[in-house]
């Protein structure tokens, strides 16, 4: 399979992910793949454990870009970068585009940050291809672009910290495969990949497509749109009276928890399950209850961590490397005891901070 992981047996990836607590003040080492060359996901992989920089030599300004800060994915990749941030003694500035469709705004948030004297902007892209020209206006003015969660195809970034979509979504279909395989119960599916056009997304549908090929899964529907809660309840709703014989909802974190309380109200939970195909701490709560089957985690909150030490190392001409993601693990109802949330949550009651000085 194409987005099968290729240097990791799946017992591996399962102690490199239950280890480390990025909770802590020390979160590291931590186990992570390398890729080489750079910037290819098809690149050869190598293991490594990770470890940052104890502190900067000085206080960089680092600019951070999200597309919004909708649902708690993204609020955990905040928790990351600014714990980071305050741990290595660097200023960081979060912006919030408002959501998928709002490009232009990032774009002039970035810009903004940039006249406003940011020495690196990390990014977490709203567009594939949509920022590339602004990377490369960056890249002129040396200033360091560290690409984080979603991937640019942009040649002039300078890192990034990011796993493949495609594996996170080839995890969930795999997932299904082993429930449904060929010649076996037939089920049927209703898929929720994201945002039409975001190079995560459209990583994402390619890697669950092409998991439950040749299965007993009959993909009925692939329903795009953007993933604030109210556009994803609303698809949902739109396909349970399309397809009243549902078997399954698949689709991104906030599909996943929106799923949750519309099947319950419909009399649906014993009916359709829901699979979401990354981890956010509804999915969590999803799971521990019962409600949610599984996910796959991409330890967001390491993820964040790693960009700003990728961007403080480049800053000051250090070793770094080019292209790093946590290993993939699938948590399902029979495992979540043994999972380690504070790679990819932030602890409850954590609030957004736009600021670290």
């Amino acid at each position: 399979m194409k987005y099968m992981l290729t240097a990791l047996t799946a017992s591996a990836a399962v102690a490199l992910v239950m280890s480390g607590s990025a909770n802590a003040a020390e979160w590291y080492p931590y186990s992570v793949e390398v890729w080489d060359p750079p910037f290819d996901m098809a690149s050869p992989r190598t293991s490594i454990d990770y470890t940052p920089l104890e502190a900067a030599a000085e206080k960089w300004d680092i600019c951070v870009s999200f597309p919004h800060m909708k649902d708690a994915y993204w609020l955990g990749v905040d928790y990351g970068v600014t714990e980071e941030a305050k741990r290595l003694g660097v200023k960081a500035n979060v912006v919030e585009a408002g959501g998928y469709t709002e490009l232009n705004n990032q774009v002039s948030q970035i810009e903004d940050c940039v006249s406003a004297g940011a020495d690196a902007v990390i990014i977490g892209a709203i567009s594939y291809d949509g920022l590339n020209n602004l990377v490369a206006e960056l890249a002129s003015k040396n200033i360091p672009v560290i690409d984080v969660i979603n991937g640019m195809s942009s040649d002039k970034l300078s890192a990034k910290s990011l796993v493949s979509f495609g594996e996170m979504g080839a995890k969930a279909g795999e997932f299904l495969a082993a429930e449904h395989p060929a010649g076996g119960e037939a089920a049927r599916v209703a898929w929720f990949p994201g945002p039409a056009g975001a190079g995560w997304v459209e990583a994402g549908n390619t890697g669950f497509q092409g998991a439950i090929e040749g299965s007993a899964i009959e993909l009925v529907d692939t329903k795009y749109g953007d993933t604030g809660k109210e556009a994803q309840a609303k698809l949902v709703e739109d396909t349970l009276e399309a397809y009243p014989d549902l078997d399954y909802i698949v689709g991104t974190a906030v599909t996943a928890e929106a799923a949750v309380p519309i099947l319950r109200a419909r009399g649906l939970t014993d009916q359709i399950k829901v699979v979401s195909y990354y981890y956010t701490p509804g999915v969590d709560r999803g799971i521990a209850r019962g409600q949610i089957l599984a996910a796959p985690t991409d330890s967001t909150v390491v993820q964040g961590r790693i960009a700003v030490d990728q961007a403080v190392r480049i800053l000051e001409g250090k070793e770094y490397s080019k292209h790093v993601g946590p290993a993939l693990y699938v948590v399902t109802q029979e495992n979540h005891g043994d999972f380690d949330a504070s790679s990819t949550l932030a602890p409850d009651g954590f609030r957004p901070v736009f600021s670290v000085e």
